[in-house]
């Protein structure tokens, strides 16, 4: 499928962008470029907003892949946020893309493979909020459009229970509508932090019968509830048989071996019941068509791989250079399956 993104799509990309510049983003990142590189962070700054324009790279990409560390044949490899969204809009039918963006939606639509019990605040009376907080020693509460693991708590059910109706008031007051069965995970997750649900970022693209995978990702959290990279989490690759072979980082540049908290091991750590995670995207990536380039979140539990919800505009993941030594991102993976 070929998916010609466009100049007129990309034009107003950049106009966008230009209104929206934050220099607040960009003088941050800048002056933590210039004090861990010597360089002077003007010179950073500007070569930040050439990559913004020649590269569409967003100022967290530039800093997260080393931008200011390769030349311009490698920055010419990287995928980039803003070109994952131009794949997004172009590729994802906007009638559907409710049925990802709302967890709710999600839930129901994908009903068959997300392995726990939900319930809807907004809708359920206050016998079923308590059946289902006596049912569950712990929960999640979800603001049901949220990104990023925005909104997203856990509470232990015990808590909830001394008052039922001001838990409710409490969590509709935050739109946390959307309630979930914490997810026991597979102990060999579990034991990278157990703070968190580690999920698994799996982005698929699907071309008629077939589906490619474009990138397999460890996502882990660092003592809070959510593993997201905006969140406090931290991601490294994995290879085809889902084994990490680099060091996992953060939003703030730091680098992991091990996990700061556990001391478990990140690099040679292998994901449990990989096949079957296999088995279990592939069935995701064929049940919405008119969707077909989706990040898929998925995790693990004793039981089996579950899904947690399916992103129609997917972030994106890359090796980061100066921790790992690869120089070149994913973009020509992401042009072969595509053929943009």
């Amino acid at each position: 499928m070929a998916a010609s993104l466009g100049m007129a799509r990309r034009a107003r990309y950049l106009a966008a962008r230009a209104r929206a510049v934050r220099s607040s983003k960009l003088a941050t990142l800048s002056e933590q470029l210039s004090r861990s590189t010597g360089r002077a962070r003007p010179i950073i700054a500007l070569d930040m907003l050439w990559c913004a324009v020649r590269h569409e790279a967003a100022f967290q990409d530039y800093f997260d892949w080393d931008f200011h560390a390769l030349n311009r044949r490698e920055r010419r490899t990287f995928m980039t946020h803003p070109k994952s969204n131009h794949l997004a809009q172009k590729l994802n039918a906007v009638e559907h893309r409710r049925q990802f963006s709302d967890k709710s939606l999600f839930n129901a639509r994908f009903a068959d493979y997300i392995g726990r019990a939900w319930l809807d605040l907004r809708t359920a009376s206050d016998d079923a909020l308590e059946a289902f907080l006596r049912s569950h020693d712990r929960v999640m509460a979800k603001v049901p459009d949220s990104l990023g693991g925005d909104g997203v708590e856990s509470f232990e059910s015990a808590a909830a229970l001394s008052d039922p109706a001001e838990f409710r008031r409490a969590r509709l007051e935050r739109r946390q509508f959307l309630l979930e069965e914490f997810l026991t995970q597979d102990p060999e997750m579990a034991r990278l932090c157990p703070t968190s649900v580690n999920t698994l970022r799996i982005v698929t693209f699907r071309d008629g019968d077939e589906v490619r995978t474009l990138v397999r990702v460890l996502k882990m959290g660092n003592g809070g509830d959510v593993d997201n990279f905006s969140g406090g989490g931290m991601y490294t690759i994995l290879d085809d048989e889902g084994v990490a072979r680099h060091p996992a980082f953060d939003e703030f540049g730091g680098v992991f071996s091990v996990h700061p908290l556990t001391g478990a091991s990140i690099l040679g750590f292998q994901v449990p019941q990989w096949e079957a995670v296999g088995r279990l995207a592939d069935s995701l990536a064929r049940e919405v068509p008119e969707i077909p380039y989706v990040g898929w979140d998925i995790a693990i539990t004793p039981e089996g791989p579950v899904v947690v919800e399916g992103n129609y505009n997917t972030g994106v993941f890359q090796l980061k250079p100066t921790a790992t030594g690869v120089r070149t991102g994913l973009l020509p993976v992401y042009r072969e399956a595509i053929g943009f």
